[in-house]
């Protein structure tokens, strides 16, 4: 399966795991809760999906990788302690509590939270003397004497041999006792993703010309050339901090995280010819609603990779966009919540001022507290903060000056959307004029669908012109099929 599919299904296996019955005991016995082993090659997002599954279900995550680990961290050390046995006091060694369990206990304590998922990685890799400990874990949930707390599931990974040497093979008898799940690297399930989290333009539109450069591990002679997802990740926060900073990227920087220098210099040049694209076709115009028709005619007529470059800058620009939209709304939201609790509260405090001070206070410490035990995505942390430095901003004396502020916000929302509305608008209408209904028109609708900003909007929003070219391109599709149904039935 892929890195989503693989997602999906810890989240199955946390709600089934932490099912209870009517008695408050869990459906399935702690027991019989068999441990995931997620198998995948390195750099591929396994520690990214269980973020991301624990914030979806809201519960705690622990992560280790467990090669850092000896055997004394794992078990705990020994010492001494006297008990007494048939009358007769004995000397007898324990074992102090493992620092992995000790983690866990610790992120209860922090969040509040008492179930969670405890995450080992590279756990078929461990050295020689941690080895039978790692299979005593896997299969009575113990590091030593101490045992995992009940409500905690256990999520493993490891990669296959070909990528790690260090690799060691799980017995029958210990793989029966794990729920194995083998991942395969898969580009259209990381670009659901990485449109999620805003990964640079350049990048996307690289890879969707050239596919079989999104994962590559490849021997060469005394050396291991690799490109990972976890390379591409990187590699965008790179770019796209330097290009803020006004600071240049070339293949020198690129080769540090495509540590494939073939590949690294192929997306140099390409990001280089990209921001070509970019001063040639004047993206913003064309989305304010100037359509330069000696352009538009040279683009009609330009190589197929050009095309998808230039579909490529139009998503980023309006990705931006619908972003802003989402993060506004989430940060109006917010605020709406702080200034209507501190509207409850000013008849307790005696004063709307002073109502909005307690309840920043309280938000402030949440937020805090969230923090520190992991609990928020980057996205939450920010809005929060966003939402609370707006209000500490505005200062409003009064409920009814809240009110009026809060009013003027909304209308340079509302604003926001018809201008992101207008954009989109003028896209279809550009991209119809240049290309008509064609595939250039086709791709450029797939990737609106496959964005999770880009669908919020017009879910949310609307937007009368991709309304019409959706509709349009499925009455296509169903005539076509009608067509080759038709034909079908004319041969038989």
């Amino acid at each position: 399966m892929n890195i989503k599919e693989a997602k999906e299904e810890v989240i199955r296996t946390v709600k089934a795991y932490l099912l209870r019955d009517e008695t408050g005991e869990y459906v399935i016995p702690v027991e019989r809760q068999r441990p995931l082993l997620l198998i995948g090659p390195p750099g591929i997002g396994k520690t990214a999906i269980m973020e991301q599954a624990a914030r979806e279900c809201g519960i705690n995550l622990v992560s280790y990788t467990i090669t850092h680990h000896t055997r004394q961290s794992a078990v705990g050390l020994p010492k001494l302690s006297e008990k007494e046995y048939g009358g007769r006091t004995v000397s007898v060694t324990e074992y102090t509590m493992s620092e992995i369990i000790a983690s866990v206990y610790d992120q209860i304590e922090r969040s509040h939270v008492q179930e969670g998922i405890l995450f080992l990685d590279e756990i078929n890799c461990v050295s020689e003397t941690l080895a039978p400990t790692m299979l005593q874990f896997l299969q009575y949930k113990t590091f030593g004497p101490h045992k995992v707390p009940d409500g905690f599931i256990i999520v493993t990974a490891g990669n296959p041999p070909q990528y790690n040497r260090s690799v060691r093979d799980f017995d029958i008898v210990t793989l029966d006792r794990v729920r194995k799940i083998e991942i395969e690297e898969d580009y259209e399930a990381w670009k659901e993703y990485a449109y999620r989290i805003g990964i640079h333009g350049a990048i996307l539109a690289y890879l969707e010309i050239k596919k079989e450069n999104f994962y590559s591990i490849r021997q060469e002679i005394g050396e291991r050339r690799f490109v990972t997802a976890r390379g591409w990740e990187d590699l965008s926060h790179m770019i796209q901090v330097s290009e803020t900073l006004s600071l240049p990227v070339g293949a020198e920087q690129i080769v540090q995280f495509l540590q494939d220098p073939e590949i690294a210099r192929d997306f140099a040049d390409y990001y280089e010819l990209y921001h070509r694209y970019q001063a040639l076709y004047r993206i913003p115009d064309i989305l304010d609603g100037s359509f330069p028709e000696e352009e538009g005619s040279a683009l009609r007529h330009a190589p197929f990779d050009e095309k998808l470059s230039f579909i490529s800058l139009m998503i980023d620009a309006l990705g931006q966009d619908f972003r802003t939209y989402a993060q506004t709304l989430d940060i109006q939201k917010k605020v709406f919540a702080i200034l209507k609790e501190a509207g409850a509260k000013s008849g307790e405090t005696g004063g709307f001022t002073d109502s909005v001070n307690t309840v920043l206070a309280q938000e402030q410490a949440v937020l805090q507290q969230q923090k520190t035990a992991g609990m928020l995505s980057r996205e939450e942390e920010q809005t929060t903060a966003r939402a609370l430095m707006a209000v500490r901003s505005a200062r409003p004396e009064s409920y009814a000056a809240a009110q009026n502020w809060f009013r003027e916000r909304e209308l340079a929302r509302k604003e926001q959307i018809r201008k992101t509305d207008l954009h989109l608008t003028n896209a279809f209408k550009y991209l119809d004029r240049v290309f008509g209904e064609g595939q250039e028109m086709v791709i450029f609708l797939s990737e609106l669908s496959a964005g999770y900003f880009s669908l919020r909007f017009v879910n949310e929003c609307g937007n009368e012109a991709y309304l019409h070219y959706n509709q349009l391109l499925l009455l296509q599709d169903r005539r076509e099929e009608l067509r080759r149904e038709i034909l079908e039935e004319m041969e038989l």
